[in-house]
């Protein structure tokens, strides 16, 4: 929040900075002892024979921090886990990507690490839903499945022996993402959770919060049964939303819906919450989208408008209020 830069009017920039003090003061009541800065003291108890990780080093006897952060402690290891990183990938991750290249057998994926990772066509379910090898005709049909530019939600397998950080997306709930915005905020503001799909049926969204700090916010997708589909298909005298077409071959092909007016609005109205989030730096979680998306529909307020300056004081004012109450229950 330091190096925010907004147009404020006088009053505007008072109230600012008065929800900014409410939220230092409380943030460092509660992290008093957690946070560091360089060259600050971290208590430990030398009879344990502690082992000292990344971020701290020895000076006069004494374990100080090197960098600015928050002191971790994993039984004997401590070590000061550094906010404003880059994001390091851990197996189990849920992460989305954006390809960069087809390379032979695989892709390359851009996911805000220091290197591309990469999603092997062993490593997926082929569209056809059948478990099989993976042969000459797949390799050459690659493109098909994805190409350049695509986003794609994946899980973080782990570093293989060829030193790249490798990918997988064997469940329906992996693959393309389609008819949506991907925003990018720092990776210490997503958290992370059991559960980082999130189904908004109220708005008919899909929030998937990615822990390398892409957020995928879309109309929501029901993951269809390639039997079902066939079906559908099969018997076109029944009413369906799947709308077929014929191409300039002559064969039918699965033509894609619109997505309705008010899903979009709803799509780019959680998009600019979470912009505005990134923006203050306060963490990024799904109650927190949801409240200031129903805050600006409780305030009449239009979807460019979030983007605004009074938008801005007035989210960082409830979030002071919020923390405040949550405080006071302890």
């Amino acid at each position: 929040m330091r190096g925010l830069q907004l147009s404020l009017s006088k009053g505007q920039n008072l109230r600012l900075e008065r929800a900014l003090e409410q939220l230092e003061s409380l943030s460092s009541k509660a992290n008093s002892d957690a946070s560091v800065i360089v060259a600050d003291d971290i208590s430990v108890n030398y009879e344990d024979a502690i082992l000292k990780g990344h971020g701290t080093g020895e000076m006069d006897g004494r374990v100080v921090a090197t960098l600015c952060g928050v002191v971790e402690r994993v039984n004997k290891l401590v070590y000061v886990r550094a906010l404003r990183a880059r994001y390091k990938p851990e197996i189990g991750d849920i992460i989305i990507g954006r390809v960069v290249e087809v390379a032979p057998k695989r892709w390359k994926l851009e996911i805000n690490f220091s290197q591309d990772a990469v999603l092997m066509l062993s490593s997926m379910n082929l569209p056809d839903g059948i478990q099989r090898r993976r042969t000459a005709v797949d390799e050459l049909n690659m493109r098909s499945i994805f190409e350049e530019n695509d986003v794609i939600c994946a899980e973080v397998r782990g570093f293989q022996h060829d030193g790249c950080l490798h990918l997988q997306a064997r469940s329906q709930k992996y693959g393309k993402l389609k008819r949506g915005q991907l925003l990018t905020v720092p990776p210490y503001l997503v958290k992370k959770r059991k559960q980082h799909f999130h189904h908004l049926d109220e708005y008919n969204m899909d929030l998937i919060l990615g822990c390398n700090g892409f957020i995928w916010v879309g109309e929501h997708v029901e993951v269809r049964d390639d039997m079902a589909i066939d079906d559908l298909l099969d018997k076109p005298e029944q009413q369906s939303d799947v709308k077929l077409s014929n191409d300039e071959t002559g064969d039918e092909k699965v033509e894609e819906t619109y997505t309705p007016l008010n899903t979009r609005q709803n799509i780019c109205r959680a998009a600019n919450a979470i912009r505005v989030l990134s923006t203050l730096g306060f963490t990024v979680t799904v109650e927190v989208i949801m409240e200031i998306v129903n805050l600006s529909v409780t305030m009449n307020i239009d979807v460019h408008e979030m983007l605004g300056s009074e938008f801005y004081v007035v989210v960082t004012e409830k979030e002071a209020e919020r923390r405040s109450l949550s405080a006071k229950r302890r």
